[in-house]
């Protein structure tokens, strides 16, 4: 990793972010992370990095939340570490704030922002597929991580991480995730209920170049009956210029 933080300033790929996000769920343009030939970096320097990343944005994009005829527009908004999503019919304007240490997700309201209540954390946002807890990214931040090997997604070869969630105010109790190697980006989440289940599938479908710039074009999100690895029901996520 100190070749890698050498290169950061010359050496650039894309990436994305999920939410869900951001989380966040768009592809940004990114810095390189280690290649096969360099020795295998630590879970902790892959979500640093990634953290990194995430925090350093600029965008302003339209995308939708799609779910068989359900149809769900917003504004996707991003200057450095604060990550606004407007939705519209109702009103609801959600600010993501990436910290070095956490993250916090706010409802915007005409008096300021007001941290989201927890106990809803766990709610679908406009009964799709997504959580607000999902949009909060805080499993970037779990300190329980260790990388389990690497992988190839879509043809991309990724470390594989598991994060484990320090307490059981998560709906989950770990998330798989897979980070391509070359660009830092995050290509493909799984997310294990308390009971060891899968319970939820992301995954990058397609990205598109805006400005010269790699952005998300489509991620769907699986939700999954536990214990079967039947999908109960596909949410895509999709942004446009």
């Amino acid at each position: 990793m100190t070749n890698v933080r050498r290169k950061r300033s010359a050496a650039f790929g894309f990436r994305h972010s999920f939410v869900i996000r951001h989380s966040a769920f768009v592809i940004f343009l990114a810095l390189a992370v280690p290649t096969d030939a360099a020795p295998a970096p630590s879970a902790k320097e892959i979500l640093d990095l990634v953290r990194l990343l995430e925090s350093r944005q600029q965008i302003d994009l339209d995308g939708r939340l799609r779910e068989d005829e359900k149809v769900i527009p917003f504004h996707l908004t991003q200057t450095g570490p604060l990550v606004r999503y407007s939705f519209s019919d109702p009103e609801e304007v959600l600010q993501l704030r990436l910290g070095e240490n956490g993250s916090r997700l706010d409802l915007v309201t005409d008096t300021g922002a007001e941290k989201f209540p927890a106990e809803k954390l766990n709610e679908k946002i406009r009964g799709t597929g997504i959580s607000y807890e999902d949009l909060a990214l805080k499993f970037l931040y779990w300190p329980n991580a260790r990388v389990l090997g690497d992988e190839t997604v879509r043809t991309r070869s990724c470390w594989k991480l598991q994060v484990v969630a320090p307490f059981r105010n998560s709906q989950y109790w770990n998330v798989v995730i897979w980070v391509d190697k070359a660009s830092g980006a995050l290509m493909r989440m799984e997310a294990y209920d308390w009971d060891g289940k899968l319970a939820k599938r992301f995954e990058v479908i397609s990205a598109q170049k805006i400005d010269n710039r790699w952005f998300l074009k489509q991620m769907r999100v699986e939700e999954l009956q536990p214990g079967t690895n039947k999908v109960q029901a596909r949410t895509y996520l999709e942004i446009k210029q």
